[in-house]
C-alpha cells in the first residue's frame, strides 16, 4: 500500500518503567517526570533518567512521523544517550521532525501511577514540556485505584497521543 500524502498526522505511545529498588538518598538520584524533577520521590530505572511522560511524547511524536521509536533512535546501544534526560529527548525528537519536513501540532500526556500526587503540578508539567516542544502539551494524570503494578505502587505507565502537520 502507498502512503497517502497527509497534512496531518498522528501517534500515539505508552511507556513504562519501575521504580529503581535500590536507591541511597546520597546518590544524588531523584525521579524525573514529565521533565520536572519530584524530591523525595524514588527515581525510576532505564538507560535514560525514565522519564515515562516525556519517553511517551517522544514516542508519540516519532511514530506520527513514522520516525521510528526511541529504541531505535535512543537505544542502549547508544551510549551517548545513557542517563540523558527526558528534556533531551524532546528536544532531539523536535529537531528530528523540523528535519523531515514536519511541525508539532499539539501533544497530549497522561500519567498512570499511584504516586507521585501530580494534581498541583500538572499546570508546570504541561509548561515546561510545551516550552521544550515549543507546541501545546497538556499532561495529566490517573491512578489504576490500586490495581497492576502502577497501582501496588511499582513503576508509573504514560501514555501519549501526538499531532503533528507538515511545515
Amino acid at each position: 500500500m502507498s502512503e497517502m500524502p497527509s497534512p496531518f498526522r498522528v501517534g500515539h505511545a505508552i511507556d513504562v518503567h519501575a521504580f529503581a529498588t535500590s536507591v541511597s538518598p546520597h546518590d544524588g538520584k531523584t525521579l524525573m517526570l514529565a521533565c520536572l524533577e519530584w524530591p523525595g520521590e524514588t527515581p525510576l530505572e532505564g538507560h535514560s533518567d525514565g522519564d515515562a511522560a516525556a519517553h511517551a511524547a517522544c514516542d508519540a511524536l516519532l511514530a506520527a512521523a513514522g520516525l521510528g521509536d526511541l529504541g531505535t533512535n535512543f537505544g542502549t546501544d547508544r551510549p551517548e544517550w545513557s542517563g540523558a534526560s527526558g528534556q533531551a529527548f524532546l528536544t532531539e525528537v523536535r529537531r528530528m521532525l523540523s528535519d523531515a519536513g514536519w511541525a508539532i501540532g499539539n501533544v497530549t500526556v497522561q500519567v498512570i501511577a499511584k504516586r507521585p500526587r501530580m494534581m498541583k503540578r500538572l499546570p508546570e508539567a504541561s509548561e515546561k514540556m510545551s516550552q521544550i516542544l515549543g507546541a501545546p502539551v497538556s499532561v495529566s494524570a490517573t491512578t489504576t485505584d490500586g490495581l497492576g503494578f502502577t497501582g501496588r505502587g511499582e513503576g508509573i505507565a504514560a501514555s501519549a497521543t501526538a499531532l503533528i502537520f507538515r511545515a
